[in-house]
């Protein structure tokens, strides 16, 4: 894990979680969504800023919006199951907000654990749900393991060598429990950085590191509000690619969702049903032995890798997750930190839609 970089957020607005959660559910409700699928959306999105996942936050919530003004949301959706059997179910999302159809799969997932082990449950027709570690997390409230796929929503990477976009970011996260230590969390695009991170960026007005992203000629392209000049460049080279390339068959080929040319770029299509693909895997601890013990053998593990000896220069090893662990800490003790140019725009939003703006701590 690299070091964490400087925080250069401290001057930014910031909002408490409760707050941003209600601000999220009632523009939902008022975008059309009932008034619990709302609430969903909006813990949802709001964990998800939380936790640090800015480009999958609130961010979205005017993209969302303009989906839905569009036409291109079901707001009432027959999420139901097509396929099913005794540890594994495909899910027919009906179009829905794709945070409802993924806490849903979570559900059945963790249910089908308990009974056989492991549980796996993919989805059809569903939309962008927001960070992959949401969903692989929610397995371990019930002292299980959880694993997440997801084909992307729009089309960000060619084939290794290639030049025509096919493939997406196709993130993976697994979060696994561990005793007084912080779970192991892994959440990756198969992509050098996902693509919300890329809007992120220009949204503060920042460069991108070099390496995130090449134009068609090989150069290094760094301004992010330049992306659709380029492309994402894969984790590791042509491993990246083979990854990205076996998510997005476990996640959408599998699940008889979009993957290749059929993904619908949801960064300009708003009408366009996207048939969006994910699948999640709980394991359950109990049926591999004594839970207790499981968490103690991570425990050990994580403090061997982060008691071992270090580079010169490093100054701390770091877990996947322990990043986001701390940050989800500091923030619900000071809020959330949002780039000033966002937070303009949800006041203008909520003007539009006739609801309080948000008001910084």
């Amino acid at each position: 894990m690299s070091e964490p970089q400087a925080d250069t957020r401290q001057a930014e607005p910031r909002i408490s979680l409760a707050q941003l959660r209600q601000f999220i559910t009632v523009a939902m409700t008022r975008l059309g969504l009932p008034e619990a699928d709302a609430a969903t959306v909006g813990r949802l999105m709001a964990e998800a800023e939380l936790q640090g996942s800015d480009g999958h936050g609130v961010i979205r919530l005017l993209p969302y919006a303009r989906r839905i003004r569009a036409g291109g949301l079901n707001l009432r959706p027959n999420i139901r199951v097509v396929q099913e059997r005794p540890g594994m179910a495909l899910l027919d999302g009906d179009n829905g907000m794709g945070h409802l159809v993924m806490e849903r799969a979570a559900q059945i997932a963790i249910e089908k654990a308990r009974v056989c082990g492991i549980g796996w449950v993919g989805s059809q027709f569903s939309n962008h749900a927001g960070p992959a570690s949401l969903y692989a997390r929610m397995p371990m409230a019930h002292d299980m393991i959880g694993l997440y796929f997801a084909v992307g929503n729009a089309n960000h990477l060619p084939p290794w060598g290639g030049l025509d976009m096919l493939l997406s970011t196709n993130p993976i996260a697994v979060a696994v429990p561990a005793g007084d230590e912080p779970p192991v969390v892994l959440d990756m695009a198969t992509t050098v950085a996902a693509y919300g991170k890329v809007k992120a960026k220009a949204q503060r007005g920042e460069m991108m590191p070099e390496g995130w992203m090449i134009d068609r000629t090989g150069a290094p392209l760094l301004d992010p509000k330049r992306a659709e000049e380029g492309f994402l460049m894969p984790i590791g080279g042509y491993k990246g690619y083979g990854l990205s390339l076996i998510v997005g068959l476990l996640a959408g080929t599998l699940n008889g969702a979009a993957m290749g040319r059929q993904v619908i770029d949801f960064n300009h299509d708003d009408t366009s049903v996207t048939n969006t693909g994910q699948a999640i895997m709980a394991i359950d601890l109990s049926a591999w032995g004594d839970v207790a013990a499981f968490k103690a053998r991570v425990d050990t593990l994580v403090r061997e890798l982060r008691a071992s000896e270090r580079m010169p220069g490093v100054e701390r090893i770091w877990l996947p997750g322990e990043q986001s662990h701390a940050k989800r800490a500091a923030n619900e003790r000071d809020g959330m930190a949002l780039p000033p140019a966002l937070l303009k725009q949800l006041d203008a939003f909520a003007q539009e839609l006739g609801m309080p703006t948000l008001q910084a701590t």
